[in-house]
């Protein structure tokens, strides 16, 4: 019998992107009653960073980036960007990437504010 194990609503039928969109967003919205100014930066998730010497280069196959900030200008946004497959390659289970996501997004918005990871976030480093 072929079709769905299980019905649209059911968290089995998520995708792999669908979970680690949940991930990024749970950190959004833990940081952001802290830090109210984030409902201003877009936060994005790509799957990998483009090619080196591209857009998003400074890394190389032994320095991948997991994340990345891009400034506001134009009238856009600041945006925050995870990539998902090399954070998946790195962490295993979901808790593995839940706190890897997490990192990511504290590293990237302390970058943004120009302030430590452990001020945006006081238990940084310590899960």
């Amino acid at each position: 019998m072929r079709g769905p194990l299980a019905p649209p609503q059911v968290p089995l039928s998520a995708s792999r992107a669908e979970l680690f969109g949940d991930l990024v967003r749970d950190s959004v919205e833990r940081l952001e009653r802290r830090w109210a100014q984030l409902a201003e930066v877009e936060f994005v998730i790509a799957d990998v960073p483009g090619p080196p010497g591209g857009p998003d280069a400074g890394w190389n196959d032994e320095a991948v980036p997991l994340g990345g900030l891009i400034d506001a200008r134009d009238g856009r946004p600041a945006r925050i960007v995870v990539f998902r497959r090399p954070v998946e390659i790195r962490a295993k289970t979901r808790d593995e990437r839940a706190l890897l996501v997490h990192e990511i997004v504290v590293e990237q918005v302390a970058e943004l504010l120009g302030l430590s990871p452990e001020t945006v976030d006081p238990r940084y480093g310590q899960d």
